[in-house]
């Protein structure tokens, strides 16, 4: 006697709706991710800035051009001059860098983030001027 053995699966509307779930997410990560990146940039480019020998006694301006020169390396393009912020705090200076990036994802909505890093900048050493 022979029995039938039950078959188990995804029927083709299950696979749709799955893949249709999924696409939706990878569209989303796909739009999302260069905002993230860029962040990260940023982050590297103010690490790297706070270690450089002196960075303490450098001007303003030359601060600013240093840390545009490491994000320009990255492509990175919504942090402009104006959401960087230079103050003066004991035997250095503080970097704020605040930005908004807004993505358009689908018709009428966005994807808006908005980042905010802040580095002391206080490296020892010989004056550069």
């Amino acid at each position: 006697m022979k029995t039938r053995r039950k078959q188990g699966g995804i029927t083709l509307l299950g696979f749709i709706i799955v893949a249709g779930v999924v696409g939706f997410f990878l569209f989303i990560g796909f739009k999302l991710f260069p905002m993230y990146s860029e962040y990260y940039s940023v982050k590297s480019a103010l690490k790297s800035l706070a270690a450089e020998p002196g960075v303490g006694n450098y001007p303003p301006a030359r601060i600013q051009d240093l840390f545009f020169r490491r994000l320009n390396i990255s492509y990175s393009a919504h942090v402009k001059k104006e959401h960087v912020k230079i103050q003066r705090v004991d035997n250095g200076w503080q970097m704020d860098v605040k930005y908004e990036v807004r993505e358009p994802l689908v018709a009428n909505l966005d994807a808006v983030g908005r980042f905010e890093a802040t580095q002391m900048l206080t490296g020892t050493g010989a004056d550069p001027n």
